[in-house]
């Protein structure tokens, strides 16, 4: 079997748990798989770069940024190496270049257009283990260092499992796998044995921390097995994230995800008139700001109420935005006390009542719903944020996922 294994920040955050790492590929070796690694920078030493450029420059040049914070992972991968050589393995590190990984030009959130497989395929021919510098490849057009942006070293392995037809692609963290909600919130949740591409697109976007969506979109696109395990307890199965008829008992809800960087905007009395929606939203898109959910309820008297939710990141942004509209409205405010909690499955898709239990499940704890948004394998509600945790659990024992 031909494995894509990815072993993010805190996996070798030490020259110890290097060790680890390379402990866990010499497992994959000796059982007979064929093995590529792909590594991110040891924790804190992205962070440490990026201080030492803004010492020097508010703005450093992104062409010259790529050039630094390409160098973290490069010292992984060598590191590593050298770890597996000194016990008697034939491995080479690479760096993105030599990995064959061609991107766009926009430098230090490029995307990845082309993978040259050639050298990876020869080295591999050659009884080499492969130890890829993650998150970096060279630009299309000038050859220059680019790198992928945040979580660009899961996009690195999943691009390259997709290339060259690996069997599968292991993301090893210090989670060991998808749960159906934050342990941390409700300890009753249970780990998922799998779950669709769809449904952990939907819990990423909506705040499950455990995947960067980018790269479960690329491994929808490339029909990526992905694996999401842990390099601290490599023993314990992970979830298997896959295509959705590759699961045979679609459970109706799979997980329950919650996201408290949100913030709901509400313009009351606007004027009634055509364009007024789209002259707002497109002002808030020109400024960059994603705009989440959306509500309008039409009034009397040519008066309609607008609300809406952004991330909390963009708040001072849509501030600047909505002063322009002050005059087409009798009330603009802004309530940062909220959260989103959403409900994500793909059962359903066949089954009704699915919203209506998470509406019943909330009014039984007396919690409120603002906002409420759906899709077809997803319903997302707007409550209060001091009944965040509540509404979780509330929601995780109306659909018996601790079952």
């Amino acid at each position: 079997m031909l494995k894509v294994l990815k072993f993010g920040g805190t996996s070798v955050g030490t020259l110890e748990r290097i060790q680890n790492v390379a402990n866990i590929i010499k497992k994959n070796k000796d059982e007979g798989h064929e093995v590529i690694a792909v590594v991110s920078a040891m924790s804190g030493e992205t962070n440490k770069l990026i201080e030492h450029a803004q010492s020097f420059s508010k703005q450093p040049n992104p062409v010259e940024m790529d050039m630094l914070l390409s160098s973290g992972e490069r010292v992984t991968s060598a590191l590593l190496s050298i770890a597996l050589n000194e016990q008697g393995y034939k491995t080479t590190s690479m760096s993105g270049r030599e990995a064959g990984i061609i991107t766009d030009n926009a430098h230090t959130k490029a995307r990845i257009e082309d993978i040259d497989t050639s050298n990876i395929k020869k080295s591999i021919k050659e009884g080499n283990t492969i130890i890829v510098a993650g998150f970096q490849g060279v630009t299309m057009d000038t050859k220059r260092v680019s790198t992928l942006g945040r979580g660009g070293s899961d996009l690195s392995a999943v691009a390259i499992a997709g290339a060259i037809g690996a069997d599968i692609c292991e993301i090893y963290t210090d989670v060991d796998g998808i749960y159906t909600t934050d342990p941390r919130i409700e300890p009753k949740a249970k780990k998922l044995e799998k779950i669709s591409y769809d449904e952990m697109l939907e819990l990423a976007s909506l705040g499950a921390k455990v995947l960067q969506n980018r790269s479960v979109e690329m491994a929808k696109k490339l029909n990526v097995n992905l694996v999401s395990r842990s390099s601290f307890t490599p023993e314990v199965e992970g979830t298997l994230i896959t295509k959705e008829e590759n699961i045979m008992e679609k459970p109706i809800v799979s997980g329950i995800a919650l996201d408290k960087n949100q913030i709901r905007v509400g313009m009351y009395g606007v004027t009634d008139i055509p364009g007024i929606a789209a002259s707002i939203f497109s002002s808030l898109a020109d400024a960059d700001i994603n705009v989440d959910m959306i509500v309008q309820t039409v009034g009397v008297d040519g008066k309609t109420d607008l609300d809406f939710t952004i991330p909390s990141d963009d708040f001072q942004n849509c501030k600047d935005v909505m002063a322009k509209f002050q005059k087409d409205a009798t009330k603009v405010d802004y309530n940062e006390s909220i959260c989103k909690v959403s409900i994500v499955g793909v059962g359903m898709k066949s089954h009704t009542g699915v919203a209506s239990k998470a509406f019943t499940a909330l009014a039984k704890e007396n919690i409120n719903i603002r906002i409420i948004s759906t899709s077809e394998i997803k319903v997302s509600m707007i409550v209060e944020e001091k009944y965040a945790e509540l509404s979780v659990r509330a929601l995780h024992e109306a659909y018996n996922l601790d079952k």
